[in-house]
This record gives structure tokens, C-alpha cells and sequence, in this order.
């Protein structure tokens, strides 16, 4: 088997929600060896469930859709909490993958005392935490490089580690407000209650410039053998991305206005309803030839001959009108169906998906995304798989979401060599635990 990229990095992680665990996900599918630190006494709430152990009028049943982001928070097994919820939690076992658990109480001396000898054969520790947390519990950056002084500490709150609003609690939906990028999700001529649904990109862009963030960090240590803090905010990773709206501010005072699903500059653009219940397919078109190409698609309808649809700026002018003549052509057909007309004229088009749709798609399919996935609590069910392909270092979902605890005896009894009786005394203690009290 191909060594990983990482292979040989040990990264502690105490990860909530999405950000953290996006992540350290990446590091750990990369190869490094993630471990988990979590609690038996104190339930982060979105992390393994919205609460430990959820009524069953809270999780969505058969037949039912899931309300968005927030309704898919609720997904369990079978439609069932069981047991243990946290071990059969859907967005905690997409997240987890490939990754290792140990609980261990950080508000006990004890219990600080073994996660300092743990941060003492790691090599980064990784938390999106609120600044006080780790404040709190006497978890600095200058306390844990005393502990190993080359030791790489990233930290991820919402809105930093300084300024106003430092201990302010972060999540997506307040971050997306603050970026801006709540207003320009909505729909032209709606106020703030029209936009588009809980989609937190906040979260997935910070997971992922974290990861970088520490493959940098590492590279930095292997040449000069220093560790250091990384001090992310998840707002000022995300906000880049909006770069030329906030240019356009600064540069010429404008501030920008929802615009749906147009596109300020080319037309048309938008997404178009289709034959079926609750169908839909996404057209751009960019230039002159792919106008030509759609609607050599639609069969070049007399309409498409009309001189107010003859320049994009014309298009643009009269957008309310062509989507409407559009519409009327893409109602006859499926959504895959339009897609692969306009494919074929080189118009680019997709149909707009559901889970159900994307897990069936035949590109998906072809290129093996899904992976299969054993886990001891949640069954074998498909997972999302790796989000990119490696020629010499093949990626895969090497072990399922960890149970909580499930590694305890190999982190305390192999890593830190906590003896029989050692790990006895601290499980009676409630130091150390393999299943939630709570």
C-alpha cells in the first residue's frame, strides 16, 4: 500500500459543527493520524447531534423532506436516534472519517495533565472553538509550545483571535450575514427574509483554508523546525471570495443588490423550470455563439430572430421577456433532457439535483465518488468520498467515524503508555470514558 502524504503527522482535535471537522477531515484522508479529543460530561451542541439524545418527533421520518440544512441535522439511521445518537449521527460520521476518539475531562487536573502528554507526541493541534474556551481552560498557544515548543496550534473562531467582536459565538448563518453574502443570495426587488436557504459556505471555506493553512505550517516546521499559532477566521477566509464586490465599494462606493440567479453582466441566465413535479435545469450563456447555440436547441423559434435579443446588452435589457420564451421551450423536456441538447451546442447547462438524483448520476457513478463504509453503530451505508484523485498516493476511506472513546486504549495505553491500573483509576474517576454521562 502507497504511503499517504501525511503519514507519520498526528493532529489532536477538538472540532465543532462543520468548519473544524471539514477540516481536519481533509488532513486525515491525507494520511495524518486525527485524534478526536472530546467529553463524556459536556454535549457540543451540531457536532454528534443537536442534543444527546434527541425525541423522536425531532428526527425526520420516512417520506418526509428534511427542511434544508438544518432538518438534515436530524438525520440518524434508519429514522431511529437509538442507543447512542451520537454514534449514529449523519453529519458527524461524514465528517469523522478516517479519524480516531479518545474522551478525556479538560476541566480536571488529571485530565489536563494527559492531554498534555498527548500534545507532546503530536505534532499540530487544530480547534474552531470561541477564543474563550481554550482561554478558559488554560489552553494557549504559549501553554501548550511550553509543553512542545515546535508544535503547530491552529485556531479557527468565527471572527478571530482579536478585535470587538473576538468572543462573540460564531455560526454559519451569522457569519454568512456578517460577509454580505446573506443579502446577495436573495432574490431582486426582496428584502432579507427571501434569501436563498441555510447554505454555510463560511464553514466549508474555512475547513478547507485551515487544512492548507497547516500543510504550510508543516512545511515551514520541516525547514526551519519551528512550530507556531495560526490564528483563522472563518469570516476572512470566506469574504476573499466576494473580492470584487467589496471593490467595487471601495473603488467606486457602490454596494451591490441581490440579483437571483441572473448574472449582472451576460444573459440569459437564470434556472428554468422543466417538464415534471419540482424540476429545473441552470442555463448560462456567456457570448454570442453559445445565444446562437441555444437557440439552434430550441429549434430556432421566430422569436429568437426579434432585435431586442440580437446583443447581449439587448438580452440583458429584456431579460423578464426572454426567460419567460425560454421557459416555455425547457417545459416540454426533462431536465437531463435539456442539458444534453444544449451540451451538444456547447451551452453550458445542468440540471438541478436532489440527493437522490446526484447519488444516481451517472458522472458520479463513473468516477467511483460513493464509497461503501462499515461502521460498528450506523451500518454499511454510501458515503461521500474523497474530494480529489491522487496518481502515486491513492486516497480512500480507510475506517469509518469513530464511536466516542472508541480509541481510548490505543491513545492512553499505546501513545502515552498509562498503565492497566492508571486507566482503571481515571475511568472510575470519570477522567477518561468511553460513553457519554450525560
Amino acid at each position: 500500500m502507497a504511503t499517504l502524504p501525511l503519514e507519520g503527522v498526528r493532529v489532536v482535535a477538538i472540532s465543532l459543527v462543520l468548519a473544524g471537522p471539514f477540516g481536519s477531515m481533509l488532513l486525515a484522508d491525507l494520511g495524518a493520524e486525527v485524534i478526536r479529543v472530546e467529553s463524556i460530561h459536556h454535549f457540543p451542541s451540531i457536532t454528534r447531534g443537536y442534543m444527546p439524545r434527541p425525541p423522536q418527533f425531532m428526527v425526520p421520518t420516512t417520506g418526509e423532506k428534511s427542511g434544508g440544512f438544518s432538518g438534515g441535522l436530524q438525520t440518524y439511521v434508519d429514522h431511529e436516534a437509538g442507543e447512542r445518537p451520537w454514534n449514529r449521527f449523519a453529519l458527524f460520521n461524514v465528517q469523522a472519517r478516517n479519524k480516531l476518539s479518545c474522551c478525556i475531562d479538560l476541566t480536571r487536573p488529571e485530565g489536563k495533565d494527559v492531554f498534555r502528554r498527548l500534545i507532546q507526541v503530536s505534532d499540530v493541534f487544530y480547534e474552531n472553538n470561541s477564543p474563550q474556551v481554550m482561554d478558559n481552560l488554560g489552553l494557549s498557544y504559549e501553554a501548550l509550545s511550553g509543553w512542545k515548543p515546535d508544535i503547530i496550534y491552529l485556531r479557527m473562531p468565527g471572527l478571530g483571535l482579536t478585535g470587538p467582536y473576538r468572543d462573540f459565538p460564531g455560526f454559519g448563518a451569522q457569519l454568512d450575514a456578517i460577509s454580505g453574502h446573506t443579502l446577495l443570495r436573495g432574490y431582486p426587488g426582496r428584502d432579507a427574509t427571501y434569501t436563498t436557504g441555510e447554505v454555510y459556505h463560511c464553514d466549508a471555506c474555512a475547513g478547507a483554508t485551515a487544512a492548507f493553512a497547516v500543510l504550510c505550517a508543516l512545511h515551514f516546521r520541516r525547514r526551519t523546525g519551528k512550530g507556531q499559532l495560526i490564528d483563522l477566521s472563518q469570516i476572512e477566509s470566506f469574504i476573499p471570495q466576494l473580492g470584487e464586490i467589496f471593490m467595487d465599494y471601495t473603488m467606486n462606493r457602490r454596494i451591490e443588490t441581490s440579483f437571483g440567479n441572473r448574472d449582472p453582466f451576460t444573459a440569459p441566465q437564470g434556472c428554468y423550470r422543466c417538464r415534471g413535479e419540482d424540476r429545473w435545469v441552470v442555463i448560462s450563456v456567456t457570448s454570442d455563439k453559445e445565444w446562437e447555440g441555444l437557440c439552434r436547441a430550441m429549434g430556432n423559434p421566430s422569436w429568437t430572430k426579434d432585435e431586442r435579443f440580437a446583443t447581449n446588452q439587448g438580452r440583458l435589457k429584456y431579460q423578464d421577456e426572454l426567460d419567460e420564451l425560454i421557459e416555455q421551450w425547457t417545459l416540454r423536456h426533462d431536465h437531463y433532457e435539456v442539458m444534453y441538447i444544449l451540451q451538444r451546442e456547447g451551452v453550458p447547462a445542468g440540471p438541478v439535483m436532489d440527493q437522490r438524483d446526484a447519488y444516481h448520476d451517472p458522472q458520479l457513478r463513473s468516477r467511483g465518488f460513493f464509497e461503501e463504509v462499515a461502521h460498528p453503530e450506523a451500518g454499511i451505508h454510501f458515503y461521500p468520498g474523497m474530494l480529489w484523485k491522487m496518481s502515486k498516493t491513492p486516497l480512500s476511506i480507510r475506517r469509518p467515524a469513530p464511536c466516542l472513546g472508541q480509541h481510548n486504549e490505543y491513545v492512553f495505553r499505546e501513545l502515552l503508555g498509562l498503565s492497566e491500573e492508571e486507566m482503571v483509576r481515571l475511568e472510575k474517576e470519570l477522567v477518561i470514558g468511553g460513553d457519554a454521562y450525560i
